[in-house]
């Protein structure tokens, strides 16, 4: 602000809310408040002592924009459709470019007025890729909410077959991140996974994200629970929601499977050793296997020092379990990670070796975190494609 007062976000009465601050840094208010999460702060018209910012106010899965003045009063939704709205302000404030998306709208673009949010122009309303996917007659996401035997309430979404006959009983396989702070379940349109998750339901599987404790935009108690012992709660979580998803009348109990990458990987890969009576079969790509061989600025922020928090590493690790493997495992990783480096899957194979386990396992030479390049990306999502055939 023009006379050095200053406006901060901060989790400090449990959510991450808008606080507004003299040059003395004394508290003048408190300006946004309740339980949901401002996710985006787009800036401050002084002009008008209006603020605008984005939040999950209606619902974790959803982001809105809003104004609302300096002191805390007439509070407007300025974006008017369910799903994931982002904002571009003109400098003036006076105009701003409105970006939505949802499950079953690709992104458009609107020019509207910030102070009403009438849309003023369509800039790109996506309507040739709609029409372009539309005859693969592709299945939905269809959003839920998943209660454990702990009383935890899951974000979830599930992909069920087109043609799904509630009388069966399907295979389900479970894609998870679970990464502090991060979010799988939003109500935005497709990512490249999702048309792989479809693909699969067109084959005849369930296909199911939850996001566990640990993840973001449901309030700092439900993110920071996982704080210095990464990979518990998240891996319970994931359990308990395979389990409960195993009552459901329509689906396989002994046919669960779980997928994840990077972080996710780490996750799917403490599953099938610490849930092994639960899930069928596991991929990992890319997995931490021990939080020793991950970076210190990222592991130290949730983990502190190995020294500090032995218990914390070594109670997570899915080297330290290999000899629980009872399902199916696939073990893949690059040779060449820069993020998370080979030497997490070669440790974890040395491990399931020493422990007499079987498993498979895909090294891609000379390729980083991502594995892509030529036809990279297609040989591993056919192998992995082929895996959950053969196993799930």
């Amino acid at each position: 602000m023009s006379d050095n007062q200053f406006l901060w976000s901060s989790e400090k009465d449990g959510f991450n809310h808008i606080y507004w601050y003299d040059k003395t840094g004394k508290l003048v208010r408190q300006i946004t408040k309740g339980n949901w999460e401002v996710t985006d702060f787009y800036g401050l018209d002084e002009k008008s002592k209006t603020v605008f910012y984005e939040s999950v106010e209606n619902g974790a899965i959803n982001r809105d924009v809003y104004r609302v003045g300096l002191d805390g009063k007439n509070k407007k939704r300025l974006s008017t459709k369910a799903g994931t709205n982002k904002a571009t302000f003109s400098p003036n404030y006076k105009y701003y470019i409105n970006i939505f998306s949802n499950v079953n709208q690709p992104a458009s673009y609107t020019l509207n007025d910030s102070n009403s949010g009438k849309e003023l122009q369509s800039i790109e309303s996506n309507e040739e890729l709609l029409a372009i996917v539309k005859p693969y007659n592709l299945p939905s996401k269809e959003f839920m909410s998943i209660k454990t035997a702990q009383n935890n309430e899951l974000n979830a979404w599930m992909i069920k077959p087109v043609n799904f006959d509630a009388s069966k009983k399907y295979p389900v396989l479970i894609y998870q991140y679970s990464g502090p702070g991060s979010q799988e379940v939003k109500n935005d349109w497709n990512s490249t996974n999702d048309y792989w998750f479809k693909m699969l339901a067109q084959e005849g599987y369930i296909v199911v994200c939850v996001d566990g404790r640990g993840t973001g935009y449901k309030g700092e108690a439900f993110k920071k629970v996982t704080y210095k012992q990464l990979g518990k709660f998240e891996v319970e979580d994931q359990i308990e929601a395979a389990k409960v998803l195993g009552t459901y009348s329509y689906i396989d109990a002994s046919r669960i499977g779980i997928f994840g990458w990077s972080f996710g990987g780490f996750m799917s890969s403490n599953c099938i050793l610490k849930g092994n009576d639960v899930f069928k079969m596991a991929i990992a790509v890319a997995p931490v296997t021990n939080w020793r061989f991950y970076d210190s600025v990222y592991t130290e922020r949730y983990m502190q020092t190995p020294q500090e928090n032995p218990s914390g590493y070594d109670d997570n690790s899915p080297i330290n379990f290999a000899k629980q493997l009872k399902g199916k495992y696939l073990l893949i990783h690059g040779s060449a990670d820069d993020n998370v480096h080979v030497q997490n899957t070669m440790q974890m194979m040395e491990a399931l070796i020493q422990a007499d386990k079987q498993f498979d396992s895909q090294i891609y030479p000379d390729k980083n975190h991502g594995i892509y390049g030529g036809k990279t990306r297609l040989q591993l999502y056919t192998k992995m494609t082929n895996f959950i055939k053969e196993n799930l």
